[in-house]
């Protein structure tokens, strides 16, 4: 992901200061030195423990951040209060595309729909390349609270497959005796999430809080309308 980020952005009217990674950011050398160099915002594919360490010095730093790297939400609270009192804005998505984002709240939608009908059960299940480190995977993480905030509360069975390289295929199912319906996303290419990523990047320059790929579409607002 980093260096779809770097090859999209570089020819999309960013200049990349820094690109960090374990070797030239160490204690966070690298953040600092990223800074001086006038850095506008940071966005980070890392991996969770490295976000963990990252977030505080970006901070610190006054950096907004783009962050696509999942595992790190059992700190979220935390890491929500060090952004709150440095005043910087922070957009965190399990998953950048488009079109997941749209299928998120199409997910919540049909969720709402099916609350009220008892003969129906919902399932999920999710596809990802062999390398892929979370199973469940942010995005399916995201799906199911998606179904639950809808008001959906009976359980959802989750299944995970990984292998391959499969980019990523998430499916919602709500089956009953008489019938069943899927709704499905699948991602062709993994370049759709460096250029959400990009588009976030943007997006939250001069912003304070923190921020999901539905406030960068301006979906909040249209279904809280």
């Amino acid at each position: 992901m980093g260096r779809l980020v770097t090859s999209l952005g570089a020819g999309d009217g960013f200049e990349i200061v820094a690109c960090l990674d374990s070797s030239n950011n160490a204690d966070g050398k690298g953040i600092g030195e990223a800074c001086a160099l006038g850095a506008d915002v940071a966005i980070d594919f890392s991996t969770a423990s490295a976000f963990i360490r990252n977030l505080p010095l970006l901070a610190a730093a006054g950096l907004p951040v783009v962050v696509g790297t999942t595992g790190w939400h059992a700190e979220e609270a935390s890491l929500k209060r060090i952004v709150a009192d440095a005043g910087i804005g922070v957009v965190a998505a399990p998953n950048f595309s488009i079109g997941v984002t749209l299928f998120l709240a199409i997910v919540e939608r049909a969720a709402e729909l099916f609350v009220q009908q008892n003969d129906y059960e919902a399932w999920l299940h999710e596809s990802h390349h062999a390398a892929k480190r979370d199973a469940p995977s942010g995005t399916a993480l995201a799906l199911k609270a998606g179904l639950e905030r809808a008001g959906y509360d009976g359980a959802i069975d989750v299944a995970c497959t990984r292998a391959g390289s499969i980019p990523g295929t998430h499916t919602v199912g709500f089956d009953s005796l008489f019938d069943s319906l899927e709704l499905t996303h699948t991602t062709r290419d993994r370049t759709t999430f460096a250029r959400g990523a990009l588009d976030a990047a943007r997006w939250i320059r001069g912003k304070q809080g923190w921020f999901t790929m539905r406030d960068v579409l301006g979906l909040e607002q249209t279904l809280t309308r």
